[in-house]
């Protein structure tokens, strides 16, 4: 008899907030188990195992990530909305590492898998940022990928404290983000 309270999105739940706490390469049946004050074998009437569990939690997490990105740029166009999405996935990342880092590498099975449709409405949510430039057909996959790569790049080492220097965090990430407008405005 499962648990009274628990089910796979309780699990999954408690995971993403454990791998936030300990880090995604940390996260283990065990230790979810533990935390939820069930034996191991108790969490498999909920997920299918740790490639299950690790799935799942990488499509809440961008399902949460489009939800922070697309909410802020309501109402936003151009740079306002570039800054707006730049520092809601900052944020995010920032407060929740372990289930971001889940997302890394994680491919989809298929068009229908979660992962894939949460990660159709993450880019949906880049996509809207670039609807606000003027950027031809061939070059969307490559601003996508340069937001992408800026945005990760910054808030994922922000997360693991890889800024040492005494330039300011914030002050820095402005000027990440009006080069980025600069670039974008440029094509």
């Amino acid at each position: 008899m499962p648990r009274v309270g628990l089910n796979p999105a309780a699990v999954v739940a408690a995971g993403a907030a454990l791998a936030d706490e300990v880090g995604f390469a940390n996260l283990t049946m065990g230790l979810l188990a533990e935390q939820v004050g069930v034996r191991t074998p108790s969490l498999y009437k909920h997920v299918g195992g740790q490639e299950d569990l690790n799935r799942r939690i990488a499509a809440l997490a961008l399902n949460e990530a489009a939800d922070a990105v697309g909410g802020a740029i309501q109402g936003y166009a151009g740079r306002d909305a570039l800054a707006a999405a730049a520092r809601a996935f900052r944020a995010f990342v920032v407060e929740h590492p372990g289930r971001y880092a889940a997302t890394i590498g994680m491919e989809p099975s298929g068009p229908d898998d979660p992962l894939a449709t949460a990660g159709e409405r993450l880019l949906g949510a880049f996509m809207a940022v670039l609807r606000g430039y003027e950027i031809g057909e061939s070059d969307l996959d490559h601003a996508l990928r340069m937001l992408r790569s800026l945005w990760h790049g910054f808030a994922t080492l922000q997360a693991a404290n890889g800024f040492q220097w005494s330039a300011d965090i914030d002050e820095s990430f402005e000027w990440l983000i009006a080069f980025a407008d600069r670039g974008l405005r440029a094509l």
